[in-house]
């Protein structure tokens, strides 16, 4: 009863809002029986499932995966270039509703829309700065439909805004306060909430028509920004 009720609630939300541009939904679980794809640094491809994934604070530290002929693939962050990952349950079914709001928005050609469709995380390498050390992490990022100029990766330390709960599940609200970015293939870094409309004109310098539309921006607005950035004309 409370799965068709959530169900209900998410559609509902998902018709008022189709028009809203979102980042997709993190997944923190992933099946073990759908193939999982991973392109590692040397070139190779692999296909498998998913026999164990750890984590430390909500990083992949390492990944296994098993080959339909049986090889283990024992893999660390720095040898994976990216990956799709078929995420479990309700992981699933957000994406779904993910999906929906942004599948009108492709423009990144290089990234298998097929796989986003069936509720697919991606992951890619990157370099983060934490502590003053530089680690090299699987980010998974949050806008594949719209991710030419700015991409967005999701960070896993982030607090987040106050949401909505029905049954111990979070069903609307809950916006992080920070994430890692790249603005047109530059170094990445970590953006917070706190500092983001005094620093919203510098970052989106090169693009008045934003500039004019968003005096006064706003960081729940922060993927329609990007979205409408993707689309100035530099």
């Amino acid at each position: 009863m409370k799965l068709t009720i959530l169900i209900l609630f998410l559609t509902v939300n998902v018709s008022n809002n189709i028009h809203a541009q979102q980042f997709i939904t993190p997944s923190s679980s992933f099946s073990h029986e759908k193939t999982a794809y991973i392109e590692l640094t040397n070139g190779t491809k692999l296909e498998g499932t998913i026999d164990d994934i750890d984590r430390k604070k909500g990083m992949i530290e390492s990944i296994t995966l098993i080959e339909s002929n049986g090889e283990v693939h024992e893999l660390q962050p720095e040898e994976v270039k990216n990956m799709y990952l078929p995420p479990s349950g309700y992981d699933k079914t957000l994406k779904a509703f993910d999906f929906t709001q942004n599948a009108d928005r492709w423009n990144n050609q290089k990234l298998n829309q097929d796989l986003f469709s069936n509720g697919y995380a991606y992951f890619e390498l990157g370099t983060i700065k934490i502590k003053k050390k530089n680690k090299i992490l699987l980010m998974q990022l949050l806008n594949p439909s719209f991710c030419n100029k700015v991409k967005v990766y999701f960070n896993p330390y982030a607090s987040e805004t106050s949401s909505l709960n029905y049954g111990g599940i979070k069903v609307t609200g809950g916006i992080a306060k920070s994430y890692y970015v790249t603005y047109n293939s530059g170094e990445m870094i970590k953006l917070h909430k706190k500092n983001y409309e005094e620093n919203f004109n510098n970052w989106f310098e090169n693009c008045s028509k934003l500039l004019e539309e968003f005096p006064k921006p706003k960081w729940r607005d922060f993927a329609k920004h990007i979205l409408n950035y993707s689309d100035c004309a530099q």
